[in-house]
């Protein structure tokens, strides 16, 4: 999984394997502030300032937000010496979902962050990921002072494949979100184990 190459004084030094992941999920669910927790790196972010035009933006559920991203947001984390993992934050709003054929070109996976007070926002982002047959994780972003559900509960009410986990966790949490990251790797390959033992 990890290269070895020589410095000048022949001692080996390990090149770290680098894995896209993709964030997704609806409008607000919260996934450049995940980027952001997470990123060992200053992310970047590509936010801009919602419009304001009436029927442009839905904001139901999340009145307080005011800003949108428009293209994606990225970041980077060091899984261990040998794994890091690039991290690509995808736009919630449909109007920018054209962009999302070109971010998910190569990628190892998915995380897609589910908000229980707009739970049916994170549809689109499963279906996307299912006809592709690309694996994800739901990760479900409990915010204070929302009501909280059992993970199997936010499976059953999203008709989840058997398998597919699904985390609650905070997205402004570092090590939540960390985890979040290292289910999904973990994810990807059991089903390349399982894969390979059916062959």
């Amino acid at each position: 999984m990890d290269s070895v190459r020589s410095d000048r004084n022949g001692a080996s030094s390990r090149i770290p394997v680098a894995l896209k992941i993709l964030i997704a999920g609806g409008f607000g669910a919260g996934k450049t502030t995940m980027v952001g927790s997470v990123s060992e790196i200053r992310p970047l972010q590509t936010e801009e300032i919602l419009t304001g035009v009436e029927g442009s933006d839905d904001v139901g559920g999340v009145e307080t937000k005011t800003t949108t991203t428009v293209t994606m947001d990225f970041g980077r984390i060091t899984i261990t010496e040998d794994l890091q993992l690039y991290l690509f934050g995808t736009p919630g709003q449909d109007r920018f979902w054209f962009l999302w054929d070109e971010l998910s070109q190569g990628a190892l996976g998915a995380v897609v962050l589910a908000d229980t007070r707009r739970l049916a926002d994170c549809f689109p982002s499963i279906d996307y990921f299912e006809q592709r047959g690309t694996p994800f994780v739901v990760a479900v972003n409990c915010f204070e002072a929302e009501q909280r559900f059992a993970a199997d509960a936010v499976g059953r009410a999203l008709d989840l494949d058997p398998g597919v986990p699904v985390v609650l966790f905070d997205a402004r949490e570092s090590l939540g979100a960390r985890n979040v990251l290292i289910e999904l790797v973990e994810y990807v390959a059991r089903r390349q184990l399982a894969s390979a033992g059916s062959r």
